[in-house]
């Protein structure tokens, strides 16, 4: 890519530069989420049609209550405790209480500047093996780099909607049982959009606790799971799971960088660790926006109940009409239980598409960017091995505000089979619509 070429380019003007850099950090590239992103405006600066499929940013803006919040303590200039504003841990700590039925204290809450930065600093201040599921987020396994941790793979299967096994677990685990452990679980995930059911998540608890191996439990879409059933690991596993969300994904306020994690009484040490670094780094998240996310997590808010309703309504109707669509066109993909994205497979298409020279995720994702102008992301950039042809899809190329709006007029039963769905989703979310028409038009010719 034009990234990789202007690297090359820079270390043969500058042979001796790029040896000054720390090893972990060398040969690092940038998040290939944020990259496609600028490279989708560059193009779209250029004049080209673009479908920004890439990014998976939310399109919902920020409730107006708590952009209203924002605004009344624009005042706030203070530097912050280090774990973040009294209120806000004390008003998540209910929360979870709440939605999860997770005994926490507000003492057990931490605050940083985006759930990302608390996960690194958490694999900075623990010595351990990182365990990811295949495929994960795209910057989980760089971060563990630049901590210097040994990640392992752990294979997930679409047969399975990619749900990791609790005996490939234990099997590794055999291996070294002495050795720290920690699990990075995401769900609803983020590239597949599956998500694991209570059952599933008790199996795999008892294994970690067996082996103890602590859990990041990455719940940034627990909320915008579709049926509003999400279910938590900390429920059967509460000694050894962190809880980490925010409100980049249910919130709309990605650009806000807020992120929260609750810990048990059990990792009060890890929290510690953690707490220092914090304040060897970020100090403390900035205090307007840590008063804003107070009003954010008040659940007896009817205005963020509907918003939380409608959001999941208008992600669910699309998210299920671009699988259906896929599948029609050949291309296998599960269909998402929550979140933004889809992780269909083109392998159907394997023969052709090589004729055609195309043999990897990557060359498949430049050549739909380039001739139908759909923007989406590699399966290499999730752990996914180059020549499995999975790409990542991102349903959120569409104006947020519109579709909260015209969502209310959908009866509740309705599904994607109705009319009223179709038209609402051909009104409110026509970029995606035209870019997954034209993504299988494409296909198609193969």
């Amino acid at each position: 890519m034009a990234t990789e070429r202007r690297r090359s380019q820079d270390d043969e003007a500058n042979p001796n530069e790029s040896r000054k850099l720390d090893s972990r950090i060398r040969t690092l590239k940038p998040s290939a989420t944020l990259m496609i992103n600028e490279r989708s405006n560059a193009l779209l600066a250029r004049g080209r049609t673009i479908y920004k499929l890439g990014l998976g940013q939310s399109p919902f803006p920020v409730p107006e209550c708590v952009v209203d919040e924002l605004r009344k303590n624009a005042v706030q200039k203070d530097y912050l405790p280090v774990t973040g504003l009294e209120t806000l841990r004390r008003t998540y700590a209910e929360y979870l209480r709440y939605d999860l039925g997770l005994s926490v204290g507000s003492d057990n809450v931490s605050v940083g500047p985006g759930s990302k930065e608390l996960l690194f600093h958490c694999q900075l201040a623990y010595d351990c093996e990182v365990l990811l599921p295949n495929p994960s987020w795209v910057s989980y396994e760089p971060q563990a780099q630049i901590a210097g941790r040994r990640v392992v793979w752990l294979p997930t299967h679409r047969s399975d909607r990619w749900v990791l096994n609790p005996t490939l677990v234990e099997q590794h685990c055999q291996q070294d049982p002495q050795t720290p452990r920690l699990l990075i679980l995401n769900y609803p995930s983020n590239p597949t959009g599956c998500s694991h059911t209570a059952d599933q998540l008790r199996a795999l608890a008892n294994v970690l606790r067996k082996y103890g191996v602590l859990v990041v439990s990455d719940e940034i879409y627990g909320l915008v799971n579709y049926k509003g059933d999400h279910v938590s690991i900390s429920q059967f596993y509460p000694e050894g799971t962190i809880v980490s969300s925010g409100l980049s994904k249910w919130c709309g306020a990605g650009g806000w960088r807020i992120g929260l994690w609750a810990f048990p009484d059990t990792l009060s040490w890890l929290r510690d660790a953690m707490a220092v670094i914090a304040s060897e780094t970020f100090t403390s998240v900035s205090a307007p926006i840590q008063y804003a996310a107070v009003r954010a997590y008040q659940r007896d808010c009817p205005q963020i109940k509907q918003y939380i309703k409608q959001s999941r309504r208008v992600l669910n109707y699309l998210g299920q009409w671009v699988a259906e669509e896929l599948r029609t066109a050949g291309i296998d993909v599960e269909g998402p239980d929550g979140g933004f994205y889809l992780f269909p497979d083109f392998g159907s298409r394997r023969e052709s598409l090589s004729k055609k020279g195309i043999s990897s995720s990557i060359d498949l994702c430049e050549r739909i960017l380039d001739e139908t102008g759909v923007a989406m992301l590699p399966g290499t950039d999730f752990g996914i091995q180059a020549n499995e042809l999975y790409l990542r899809l991102a349903f959120v190329d569409f104006d947020g505000r519109e579709a909260l709006k015209q969502a209310c007029y959908i009866p509740e039963a309705a599904t994607i089979r109705d009319a009223a769905v179709k038209e609402f989703l051909l009104l409110t979310t026509p970029q995606v619509t035209a870019g997954i028409r034209k993504l299988c038009e494409w296909i198609t010719k193969f």
